[in-house]
């Protein structure tokens, strides 16, 4: 995959991205909506329906969080630290990831753009899972992660230094973060060891 594309055709990648995820939020919502007012009308929550509820819901924060990472930003707007404790909270539900909100305060949503790009960058290299943690304090941005054991590539991660190589559809996050980061004027600085990896901004 070719990443230095023009700017014009990356901000045509965000709205695609917006695109695809606002289409999806709808029939996931109604999914739902349909579950709830099945056990509202006294249908028993069984397994199956159970199922498919916690599906739906971890479904919903995914399109949410990849809305944000993936889709467009203006310099205007901005999300609230409810909201995205909550988004948290939802993707830290039964997987083996979990993700710590410690941000305070509403956030330029072009920053938080970052921040959830630099978890979906460090997501991978906790294969056991781990804890992502968020911070921002005097300006600048942390993301770490805690693990038992990393799975480090350094030719992937060397894409957040301007070095780009081959990466795959599930990898794209790379290419995208020292972009978007570059477009905000800020400095991507990372690493990562045995147990733990680190991208500030």
């Amino acid at each position: 995959m070719q990443t230095d594309l023009p700017e014009t055709e990356a901000d045509l990648a965000a709205l695609v991205g917006s695109r695809l995820c606002h289409d999806l939020i709808s029939p996931l919502g109604a999914i739902g909506n349909g579950v709830e007012l099945l056990t509202m009308s006294g249908v028993a929550m069984s397994p199956e329906l159970q199922l498919i509820a916690e599906s739906i819901a971890s479904a919903n924060a995914r399109v949410k969080f990849f809305r944000i990472a993936f889709g467009q930003a203006s310099a205007e707007h901005r999300l609230g630290r409810p909201e995205l404790v909550t988004l948290m909270k939802a993707l830290s539900q039964g997987g083996r990831m979990a993700y710590d909100w410690q941000v305070e305060g509403d956030q330029p949503r072009r920053a938080v753009k970052l921040a959830l790009l630099a978890i979906l960058c460090l997501e991978p290299a906790l294969p056991r899972g781990g804890t992502i943690t968020i911070r921002h304090e005097d300006g600048a941005w942390l993301v770490s992660a805690r693990a038992e054991r990393t799975k480090p590539d350094p030719a992937l991660w060397a894409n957040l230094d301007g070095e780009p190589s081959a990466i795959s559809p599930a990898q794209v996050q790379f290419a995208l973060l020292p972009r978007a980061a570059a477009a905000q004027g800020r400095t991507l600085r990372w690493e990562i060891s045995d147990t733990g990896a680190a991208i500030a901004f």
